[in-house]
């Protein structure tokens, strides 16, 4: 055997160098915090895409009740035109003038209901239909109706919903019991497009 290759067996046979498992360690360590910083990248942009949503959502729900407090305040007016009008029967005026004057008050309010509706104001005259926790509120029970139980027998002031929103519950006269009892509303489900009670007193 000669130098040379006495020489080569001797390189082969050698422990291997020990730099490297410093870095192979550190290779590891690397791969763990690439690891972690693409976690919370992630993480961040998971974070960034539920704000965008929640933003957007938010945008759209105040654009949709935008009109809330300017039609809480017009609810009055509706009430008062309708007020003047069931006050004096058209049937019941004696002269034209009086005619002309309900007339008049009558158009007004289509008008008002019609500005309502066009901006997602609907109104709930619920009479003759089952009462309703989470549209009606009753003021009064009534006997001898010939009613069954929990219908709606009167309604003071109609109610109003403003898109799928209570903006704000009929005021109702509901039948004691002279019937079989009325199956009562099923719950609403929010979640499910239920409507909710707006808060109307800010």
């Amino acid at each position: 055997m000669t130098d040379t290759e006495e020489g080569r067996e001797t390189a082969d046979d050698l422990p291997e160098s020990p730099a490297a498992e410093p870095a192979a360690g550190r290779e590891a360590e690397l791969e763990a915090e690439a690891a972690k910083l693409k976690d919370q990248l992630l993480r961040a942009l998971a974070e960034q895409e539920n704000i965008r949503r929640r933003a957007q959502r938010e945008r759209e729900e105040a654009v949709k009740y935008a009109a809330q407090r300017f039609a809480t305040d017009l609810l009055s007016v509706a009430d008062n035109l309708r007020r003047a009008i069931d006050s004096a029967p058209a049937a019941q005026a004696q002269d034209e003038l009086t005619k002309t004057l309900l007339a008049g008050v009558a158009a007004t309010e289509r008008e008002l209901i019609g500005a309502f509706e066009k901006h997602g104001v609907r109104r709930v005259d619920p009479a003759g239909e089952k009462f309703d926790h989470n549209l009606h509120q009753a003021m009064f029970e009534l006997e001898n109706t010939g009613k069954p139980a929990g219908t709606i027998v009167q309604v003071l002031a109609p109610g109003y919903l403003l898109q799928d929103r209570l903006l704000r519950a009929a005021m109702v006269g509901v039948a004691k019991g002279d019937g079989p009892a009325a199956e009562p509303a099923p719950e609403s489900d929010k979640s499910e497009g239920g409507y909710q009670r707006l808060d109307t007193t800010a």
